[in-house]
């Protein structure tokens, strides 16, 4: 096979032309870098060898990019990768960034598990449904729940106050209240002794 043209394009690919035709886009730091230019002469394997190295190379690329812009579980990190690049080649860049230590499950399912108690008020089983979501492992998202603090029937008065003010008025607020607090992830019998209190928590 006969490597015709090579022809920029956006986003650091480049064309390539193989026998007069359009045959992909690769990076053209790879193609650089192993020197595949106009002229080349290569064969099967050798194709192969690049277009593994150019989704390996891409794959890293927007692995760093995704982990600048804020942190991903691994899971999450590598879905992400593989929108644009093969699956092998995204689960090898998790794994580098697991490696370096930019990618971090435990301390990443920590702070999103806070971040929902604190900003959602999300009750234990919200919480675990959304870190499985994920793709936190189960035995660590029990031992992550296991150590934080919750007040729940609190928490179901703090989310009345802020988002249902009028549910002890009107039936029509209170039963679309009780529906979100389920999706929270409160059970009924929670629900149901947090309306029923007059106090006030803020």
């Amino acid at each position: 096979m006969l490597i015709t043209a090579i022809e920029p394009r956006r986003k650091s690919l480049s064309a390539v032309y193989i026998d007069g035709e359009f045959a992909m886009k690769l990076d053209t730091f790879t193609l650089m870098k192993e020197g595949i230019k106009a002229g080349v002469e290569i064969d099967d394997q050798q194709l192969k060898d690049i277009i593994d190295k150019s989704d390996a190379y891409r794959a890293k690329e927007k692995a760093l990019y995704l982990i600048g812009y804020r942190d991903h579980s691994k899971k999450e990190l590598s879905d992400k990768i593989r929108r644009t690049c093969s699956k092998e080649a995204a689960e090898q860049a998790a794994d580098k960034m697991e490696e370096l230590g930019l990618v971090n499950d435990e301390n990443y399912a920590k702070r999103y598990a806070a971040q929902l108690l604190r900003s959602k008020h999300m009750a234990p089983r919200g919480i675990a449904y959304k870190l499985r979501e994920k793709g936190i492992d189960r035995d660590l998202i029990d031992k992550i729940i296991d150590e934080m603090e919750f007040d729940t029937i609190g928490e179901i008065k703090v989310i009345l106050e802020k988002k249902y003010p009028r549910y002890h008025e009107d039936e029509k607020i209170n039963r679309r209240a009780a529906a979100y607090l389920q999706r929270m992830g409160y059970g009924y019998g929670d629900i149901k002794t947090a309306m029923n209190s007059n106090e006030e928590y803020y």
